[in-house]
């Protein structure tokens, strides 16, 4: 088991990757780069798994952060509100920069049951047509049953991985992932229009957890990676423990690589939590922070989080995994 440091990531990305200073290009070193978020090696997942992990990608995204306006133009084509979206567009750009993309996004129609799926990426590879779906996940290790409880409700699962507004577990993810996206191929209609077997299919999962403070992190229980991009996750009531000298609210397209910003949100821990206290009133919904320090007159992100209501814990603890 590994102790909840939730800042080497941080600073591995920044040693780096900190001289890239436009967002989008940052994002997209941050889904090259990143750990995957599961372990390809664990059996739970089948060896269905995709990873960029190992390929050099420095020359290539350096080049790209001095010449960014065919990448933001890419981007800029319709609106991007959905972070899912867009980080399927970061790496739409690059497979088509890399010379392997086939096809992007593309619909399966039935005549009869009419669209049964898209597949998110359809690629050139030298194994030949490979379809690899995308997920970017964020998940809350929720709180587990005490010792002593029923086995039933101590089983390690990934379930117990819960999304931050409580309708979606890391578990149920990959059920989906699994048992319906990357089965689209074998369906008659992909069949007909791809006009060619599929060599594979795998899924790319990128992502970070969130754990309290005093939680040991045990990857091998979750079939998660050990590194993986961490956080930490606290009520509101808990803030003034998890807070630096300055914090910033992190909006959702800006979740996927450490935060690289020009001026702090929040100098103080009222500030802060006079914001997220209103914020959470009208949402109530968790809320991602960044805390930062100063490196050269630009503010960097050290550690994040996510910042709950006091009553997100017991509803977390309603969503006990369905099965063993």
């Amino acid at each position: 088991m590994m102790s909840a440091d939730f800042s080497v990531f941080q600073s591995e990305f920044h040693h780096r990757w900190g001289a890239l200073r436009d967002p989008h290009v940052r994002s997209l070193a941050w889904l090259l780069d990143a750990p995957d978020l599961l372990d390809i090696s664990s059996p739970r997942w089948q060896g269905r798994l995709a990873s960029l992990i190992g390929r050099d990608h420095a020359d290539w995204l350096h080049a790209l952060d001095q010449q960014p306006a065919g990448l933001h133009q890419f981007l800029n084509e319709q609106p991007l509100v959905r972070l899912g979206r867009y980080a399927e567009k970061l790496l739409a750009w690059y497979f088509a920069q890399s010379g392997v993309l086939h096809v992007h996004g593309l619909q399966v129609r039935d005549p009869v049951e009419g669209t049964l799926g898209e597949f998110d990426f359809l690629l050139r590879l030298p194994t030949g047509l490979e379809h690899w779906e995308l997920a970017t996940k964020f998940y809350l290790l929720r709180p587990q049953p005490a010792e002593g409880a029923a086995t039933d409700q101590r089983v390690d699962r990934p379930d117990y991985f819960i999304g931050p507004n409580l309708a979606d577990t890391l578990g149920a993810k990959m059920q989906k992932i699994f048992g319906r996206q990357l089965a689209l191929g074998e369906r008659p209609a992909a069949r007909a229009l791809l006009g060619e077997p599929l060599a594979a299919a795998k899924a790319l999962i990128k992502g970070w957890l969130f754990y309290r403070r005093d939680d040991p992190i045990n990857g091998d229980a979750f079939g998660v990676s050990l590194p993986h991009c961490r956080g930490w996750w606290c009520r509101i009531d808990e803030l003034k423990d998890h807070l630096s000298e300055s914090s910033l609210i992190l909006p959702r397209l800006s979740w996927l690589a450490p935060a690289q910003v020009a001026h702090t949100e929040f100098s103080s821990f009222g500030q802060a939590d006079i914001a997220l206290k209103q914020r959470l009133a009208s949402h109530d919904m968790p809320v991602m922070i960044a805390n930062l320090s100063e490196d050269n007159g630009r503010w960097t992100e050290t550690d994040r989080g996510f910042v709950v209501p006091t009553d997100w814990e017991e509803r977390a603890q309603k969503r006990a995994p369905a099965h063993a």
